[in-house]
């Protein structure tokens, strides 16, 4: 008996799959042949040769002529030649015309034709005349009259698979155009993307950590009467991580999840915003729990009617309803949590932001220096870094830098350490990349004359010498009169990480900025337009004090700041605007007499550092010190890279001998 099994299906030969395209492409081409069939004499007929009337008469009249067939249709005749007289009229012989060889004759009147040839039949010059009509190709005459009707339909159908564009569920027409265009994962841990990959923003993790609490054990909070709340409100400035965020939870929940642009629900046709908002909570609830997330919701969720007489967007409103409806109307989503990000929450409606939509809202602030460092600590995992770098002291160097810029950084170091030829990243890499991003590409070979490179050494020595005497100022890291992207000269500080500042520490960080026109003035004897910059962050900072913080003298504990979006009127009188405009005026001038002061007493120190920027471009913090001894107010910032400053003889080998070479070369420039 038998016993072997039977074979797996795997080794047997897949089978194409059916497909109606292969039928259409053979009825076409079915048609086609027999249209060239029909339509074509058949290969291998007789020879024919054209000829005028007047030849066919002369013809005619020598004998030559057998019989002739006249088409009625196409006004021609075939006139049929004698075998003795082929070679008079072919000038070919018999055997190679064929057979029934003949000549052809457009004619002009049938009618008067039919009468030469009756008369020249009756002399016997030729033996007969028929008539004959052309064969219709009725497949020709078919596909002629529904080739245009099919032509509209393929066109048609084209612009609605275009205009239909691939939207959700795999349709493709005109039909899907109101479908949502949300990227759905079934298992969130696709993404790839979980708590551990979110470095800093502790308080921002365990809001969200809550939800994924939420969807993972509701009874343990509705047992208690609690609900399940709407949705949560990520808000923060570009680069904070509120994407990262929302991914987290993705990988987190283990739910399904949807993502989309706010701008996915903008198009052309009236109406589709609010559909694919439908649609999107449609799937939603048959998908429930899960979460749907809606990036850059300030697309969609703009505030309604704040201006009608500028013109309102009525499709884009009717989406913002729509929204609103399905999140908080008389259905219900139970199970499904709503996620959105935005970096300009102010500009939202002010009935999405209610409690009951957006339960929460969770601020993804800049990271603090313990957050930075984790996020340093994240991005370097994949950098070969050398034993100078000390994640400590970039986290100190990067004030203010977001998430992103921080990632940008570790980029660009290895960059840098890349175009040097260098096995590893050092810590001058990390250096060069922070100066990189902030004051843009060094351009060495900007030509200069020693006039102008003079006032720069001058002007940015200004800022160094102010700021070195002022007890809030932030502590200088280092100078440079090496031209970066726009600027001639920039002097590098590390602000300390107020919570609060005070009118003192904005006084005095105004009087630093002044410094560089006052270097210009009293040095020099005129000034330049290289303090643009300066006098446009004092003149704002100033108006800031003066007309938001209330800080001035005449105009004190008044705030005329507001927030709201498309207002046109001044909410003060002319009157207080000019008070405004003059304690401006009277601040600023008050810290720039304050820097030329200050200028004046340590006027020879200033000029040493002029004179040492002027032969080495950049100088340290610790060249200053050599200059004006310690500063008399070490702040808490300074204490702690004090003994981070980086200093030449801890520098790597090449930078050594670069700034080696550059000093012999100023020397021998000096020489000559």
């Amino acid at each position: 008996m038998d016993n072997k099994q039977p074979r797996n299906n795997n080794n047997q030969p897949k089978m194409p799959k059916f497909n109606m395209n292969w039928i259409y492409a053979l009825v076409l081409v079915f048609l086609l042949v027999s249209m060239i069939l029909n339509g074509a004499d058949a290969i291998g007929g007789a020879y024919s040769q054209d000829a005028t009337f007047t030849k066919f008469k002369e013809y005619v009249n020598k004998g030559y002529a057998n019989n002739v067939v006249v088409n009625t249709d196409e006004k021609k005749l075939k006139m049929f030649v004698k075998p003795a007289n082929m070679r008079d009229v072919f000038a070919m012989d018999a055997k190679k015309l064929g057979k029934d060889p003949y000549v052809s004759v457009n004619v002009g009147s049938v009618d008067e034709l039919e009468k030469y040839l009756t008369a020249v039949q009756h002399t016997g010059k030729i033996k007969d005349f028929a008539y004959e009509r052309t064969p219709k190709n009725y497949l020709f005459e078919i596909f002629g009259s529904i080739f245009p009707f099919l032509l509209l339909v393929g066109v048609w159908f084209l612009l609605m698979r275009s205009l239909g564009g691939g939207g959700a569920g795999g349709g493709a027409g005109v039909f899907s155009v109101g479908k949502s265009k949300a990227k759905m994962h079934d298992k969130g841990n696709e993404i790839g993307v979980t708590f551990k990959d979110v470095a800093g923003q502790q308080g921002a993790k365990q809001e969200v950590q809550e939800i994924v609490e939420f969807l993972k054990s509701p009874q343990k909070y509705t047992d208690l009467g609690g609900k399940i709340p709407k949705g949560a409100l990520l808000v923060g400035p570009p680069g904070t991580g509120k994407t990262l965020l929302a991914k987290a939870v993705a990988g987190e929940a283990g739910v399904p999840f949807f993502s989309m642009s706010g701008s996915d629900f903008v198009e052309m046709f009236v109406g589709v915003g609010a559909s694919r908002v439908r649609d999107l909570f449609a799937q939603a609830k048959e998908k429930s729990p899960c979460i749907i997330f809606i990036d850059e919701i300030d697309a969609v969720g703009r505030a309604r009617s704040k201006n009608p007489s500028m013109g309102g967007n009525d499709e884009r409103e009717n989406t913002l309803n729509a929204l609103l409806t399905e999140m908080d109307g008389f259905g219900t989503n139970s199970g499904v949590i709503i996620l959105a990000a935005t970096n300009r929450a102010d500009m939202l409606d002010s009935a999405l932001l209610r409690a009951g939509r957006f339960d929460r809202q969770i601020n993804v602030d800049l990271p603090d220096l313990p957050e930075r460092k984790e996020i340093f600590q994240v991005h370097l995992r994949p950098i070969k870094l050398d034993d100078s770098v000390d994640i400590d002291f970039l986290s100190r160097q990067t004030p203010g830098f977001s998430g992103a810029d921080i990632a940008n950084v570790c980029n660009e170091a290895a960059l840098i350490a890349a175009r040097h030829n260098r096995t590893a990243v050092g810590k001058q890499d990390f250096l060069d990349a922070v100066d990189r991003i902030i004051g843009g590409l060094e351009k060495k070979t900007k030509v200069m004359t020693a006039a102008e490179k003079r006032t720069i050494a001058l002007h940015e020595a200004g800022h160094a010498t102010v700021s070195w005497f002022c007890e809030h100022a932030n502590p200088l890291v280092k100078v440079s009169i090496v031209p970066r992207g726009r600027a001639l000269g920039a002097a590098w500080y590390l602000p300390e990480e107020r919570q609060i500042t005070t009118k003192e520490q904005m006084l005095d960080e105004m009087c630093a900025l002044m410094g560089g026109r006052a270097a210009e003035e009293l040095f020099t004897g005129h000034i330049s337009t290289g303090a643009m910059n300066d006098l446009e962050r004092a003149t704002k900072s100033s108006y800031g004090m003066i007309a938001y913080a209330g800080m001035s003298d005449r105009l004190p504990n008044i705030s005329y700041y507001n927030n709201q979006e498309y207002q046109f009127q001044k909410p003060y009188s002319e009157t207080t605007a000019k008070i405004i405009d003059d304690e401006v005026m009277k601040m600023v001038n008050e810290q720039y007499d304050r820097a030329k002061q200050i200028l004046r007493e340590h006027s020879k120190g200033h000029n040493e550092l002029a004179d040492l920027l002027i032969s080495r471009e950049v100088i340290f913090a610790e060249d200053v010190e050599k200059i004006f001894g310690k500063r008399p107010w070490v702040s808490r910032s300074e204490e702690i890279i004090e003994d981070n400053t980086p200093k030449l003889e801890d520098m790597p080998e090449e930078v050594r001998q670069a700034e080696a070479e550059h000093q012999r070369r100023l020397l021998e420039e000096s020489e000559a």
